[in-house]
């Protein structure tokens, strides 16, 4: 297994109530919630959990809110587990600020994903890299997810950043490029794909349903031979987290499960319709993941 686990989260990022105050438009963090959280996905099965990724609503955290949910998680980290810290950008100069910052606070390594919206160069790609891995002395995780990033690293592409020192794996998000690459070792991007990876020797998946279910993840990580039942069973629940952006199911379902109080989430995200509610309930409803008040 991979020194940063197998099963890693990325964790989302709770935010307080926003009905009233000047805090309507970007409601505060909230930091007990996330702690709670945190510890409640290590108890069911997670090595660690990614902070400040796409299901952690980087995009609309200021720096300081960034850098204080890594904070939080590195201080509170159970024993024996990782944090990994978002800390990618399409400016090279901010995503190195925020590797140097987050290396400080003790992160145990960075998720640094593919320039988006600019899509760059092959040349501009290796620079932006090598800037990043010189900000840090932690491991690198390279976030390969072209259906946001506009671009796709391929597995030639890839190879070639591995040689750049402090580079040591990808999250990888493109299903068409499940492979083995020297020098990386693989994790999957999607959740319906980890026994693909785990099957192909990758060294695990940073998950998102792994919230809810990290039981039946930890269970597809750990007995190859319900990888393929496993990963069948829990359809109807990728299907129901599909209702909306991933952070946004996920915090509903939370809800439901009554882990988290409220399922806040920033503008340009909106809280689910009463629908893709349904469509989450009844995902949750098909695998026994549903709380016992989320039924009546």
């Amino acid at each position: 297994m991979s020194d940063l686990g197998a099963l890693l989260t990325a964790i989302v990022t709770p935010f307080a109530d926003p009905s009233s105050g000047s805090r309507k438009l970007k409601p505060a963090v909230d930091e007990e919630a996330f702690t709670r959280l945190h510890h409640h996905v290590i108890e069911q099965g997670s090595d660690g959990i990614v902070a400040c990724g796409t299901t952690g609503e980087a995009s609309t955290l200021d720096d300081d809110e960034h850098l204080r949910v890594i904070e939080l998680a590195v201080q509170n980290k159970p024993a024996g587990t990782t944090v990994i810290a978002g800390a990618g950008s399409n400016d090279t100069a901010h995503a190195v600020y925020l590797t140097e910052r987050a290396t400080e606070l003790g992160a145990d390594a960075i998720l640094s994903v593919t320039p988006y919206y600019n899509r760059p160069n092959r040349q501009g790609l290796v620079r932006h890299y090598e800037e990043i891995a010189r900000a840090t002395d932690k491991p690198i995780v390279l976030y390969n997810i072209p259906h946001r990033a506009g671009l796709d690293l391929s597995n030639e592409f890839l190879a070639e950043l591995a040689q750049i020192d402090g580079i040591s794996a990808v999250k990888q998000a493109n299903p068409a490029n499940l492979a083995l690459i020297d020098g990386l070792e693989l994790y999957a991007g999607d959740d319906d794909v980890l026994g693909k990876v785990m099957d192909l020797g990758g060294a695990g998946g940073i998950c998102t349903a792994s919230h809810l279910v990290g039981a039946k993840f930890r269970q597809i990580i750990d007995d190859p031979s319900s990888r393929a039942s496993v990963t069948a069973e829990l359809a109807p629940l990728f299907a129901g987290l599909s209702a909306g952006p991933l952070a946004v199911s996920v915090k509903a379902a939370l809800v439901m499960q009554g882990i988290l109080e409220r399922a806040t989430v920033r503008l340009p995200y909106a809280e689910l319709t009463d629908g893709e509610l349904a469509q989450v309930r009844e995902g949750l409803a098909a695998v026994g993941a549903l709380s016992t008040e989320a039924r009546a």
